[in-house]
């Protein structure tokens, strides 16, 4: 790949991952109830769910999903759905958060994980932009998947790099708070940013 194009390809992602969307507000929401330990367990999740929405765009789900309009729209209520549980469930839970009696357990990273991959994967309209952008940066005169494999390891290590310091400025922030009051507000407040999320994920017009 020329690395003029790269550069180009680069500076346009990392303008784009910088815009908060619902795997910044997962990771976040997770750092605010559990700290910055959450942040090992979800930005591993939200890096292979760039790698594989992006990689499977490449193969034409991107394509299958903007050109039906039930499709992408089961898809987006369904990850709609899924983020309002989250925020509901995180809710929930901040008064145990308050007495210090987190959901922190053995299988607490690994649900972290799954979520942050989940969200990021199935975000239809990622699939539908990448499908769009990455494109666009594609020489056809030279080979097609080393191009691919080049502009979906970059995408995606500029997104886990945004996911992570997003995430360790909210862990920073819930750490310096320990009164029982304002960590039950944290805890609701991360749970509100996943549920705003879903809601305007529902809501949105198709596009």
């Amino acid at each position: 790949m020329d690395l003029h194009t790269w550069i180009a390809f680069a500076v346009a992602a990392g303008v784009i991952v910088a815009i908060p969307g619902p795997t910044v507000m997962i990771v976040v929401s997770f750092a605010l109830g559990q700290g910055r330990r959450a942040v090992l367990a979800s930005a591993p999740g939200v890096l292979l769910g760039d790698l594989a929405a992006m990689s499977a765009s490449m193969l034409g789900v991107g394509a299958a999903l903007a050109a039906s309009a039930a499709l992408f729209s089961a898809v987006k209520l369904a990850g709609a759905a899924y983020l309002l549980w989250l925020g509901l469930r995180m809710w929930r839970a901040a008064p145990q958060m308050a007495l210090g009696l987190t959901t922190a357990s053995q299988k607490a990273p690994r649900r972290m994980f799954r979520d942050a991959f989940l969200v990021t994967l199935f975000n239809p309209k990622a699939l539908v932009f990448f499908v769009a952008f990455v494109p666009q940066f594609i020489d056809p005169t030279r080979p097609f998947a080393p191009q691919c494999a080049i502009l979906i390891a970059t995408f995606a290590t500029l997104g886990f790099v945004n996911v992570v310091i997003w995430g360790l400025a909210a862990g920073a922030l819930r750490e310096r708070i320990t009164r029982p009051g304002a960590m039950r507000a944290l805890g609701r407040t991360g749970g509100g940013l996943l549920a705003g999320a879903g809601a305007l994920a529902a809501l949105s017009a198709r596009g």
